[in-house]
This record gives C-alpha cells, structure tokens and sequence, in this order.
C-alpha cells in the first residue's frame, strides 16, 4: 500500500475486505524522517513528509473506518513520535508531522496513540536500521554537532536490546487489552522526556535541549 494514494489505499483495504471479510484492526505505522534546517527545505519535501506522515493516516483512517462502523466493531492504533510532544532540532516538518493524531473515541470503535522516540534497533539479527548513522558531519559547527549526537544516540540504540519487538508487544496490548489506555508511551526515554516537558519551565527545558545538541558550538 502507497499511503500517499488515494487509489493505492482503496484498492488495499478493498482487497482485505474482499478476502477476509472485516477489517478488526488498524495500526497506521507509516512515516520517514526528512532532516534539515526549515529555510533550506523545499516546499515539495515539506509536503512529503506531511502526506505520508500525517495525511497517510488519515487517508487510511477514512478507507477503513466505515467497514469498523458498520460492523460496529473496530480497534485503531496509530503510531505517533517523541518528537511530536519535545521537538528535535533540524527535524521542524518531521516534528509537525508527529503531532499526536486525534484518538476516536465514539463507541465501539476505540483509536489509540502508541508514543515512542523511533530509535529502534533493525527486526534480523544484522539489520540495523539508524536514522542518523548514513549522515555526513558536513556544514555550520552546530549541524556537524547534532549529527554526531544522533549517531552516538545510534550507537547505544544498537549495543542495546531494545528492538522494534518491544513495540510491536505494546501493539498487541493495546489489541487484546479490555480496558486500553488512550496513549501509551513504550520507552523510558519517551516517558523521562515527556515528563521533563511537562514539569520543566519552557526556558529551561529549551536551553537544556540546546545545550544537549550542542545548537550554540558556532556562537560567539
């Protein structure tokens, strides 16, 4: 399925409805990571990364829903980012587009928000799979900084255990779960800095960030 397609979608879920019948479960997963400074993005990759992130979901959102309706039975879970709720520095379209989605909350059909920063191991033993790890360390002090923080962020993500299979079973909670929680945040780091945001006076939680990102390296 091509999110990005109004025909592609319709013509997916039409097949799955087809074959099986139903549809009992939605999880809108799709997404990627457009990187650079808000000036020097075009408006073509902007739009992008919002219709595959954003608007994505919810052209899937309108393909199955009906079906969930007139069934009068349904679970949706749609994956949202860290940087939706505390924003990355030279992620801006990427941090838009991450913004928790609206949850459904007309009865019986249930839609839940799965919060989790994105760095994930790769699924096969060999396969990592780093946002960051490919990037050059190439323009402003500040750039090349921030890129060697992603990769060391990298680097304890894959000398760790943590994989995508710890996501895939808060999934699969959420699915099976009588009661659900409306939001559910998977790793430590995602509830240390949502708490950090929540608590922490605005001024003080952005010079922290700017601080942890080295933004300022270039700055007299």
């Amino acid at each position: 399925m091509d999110v990005c397609s109004d025909q592609s979608v319709r013509t997916c879920v039409q097949g799955v409805l087809k074959e099986a019948g139903h549809i009992d479960v939605l999880v809108n997963n799709a997404g990627f990571l457009s990187v650079g400074a808000i000036e020097e993005a075009t408006l073509d990759s902007a739009r992008a990364q919002m219709e595959t992130n954003f608007f994505g979901a919810v052209r899937v959102l309108h393909a199955v829903i009906p079906s969930m309706r007139e069934r009068s039975s349904g679970r949706i879970v749609n994956m949202t980012s860290l940087a939706g709720i505390v924003p990355l520095p030279f992620w801006g379209f990427y941090n838009a587009s991450s913004s928790p989605r609206v949850a459904h909350r007309d009865a019986p059909l249930r839609a839940h928000a799965v919060r989790d920063p994105g760095q994930r191991r790769g699924a096969g033993r060999h396969q990592d799979t780093p946002l960051h790890g490919r990037r050059q360390s190439r323009g402003p002090a500040r750039v090349c900084a921030l890129a060697k923080a992603f990769r060391k962020t990298d680097e304890g993500v894959r000398d760790c255990r943590t994989g995508p299979e710890v996501v895939a079973e808060a999934v699969a909670a959420l699915v099976h779960s009588g009661k659900p929680r409306p939001r559910t945040t998977v790793t430590k780091e995602a509830v240390l800095f949502t708490t950090l945001k929540r608590w922490t006076p605005a001024g003080m939680f952005e010079s922290q960030l700017r601080k942890g990102f080295k933004l300022d390296v270039d700055r007299p």
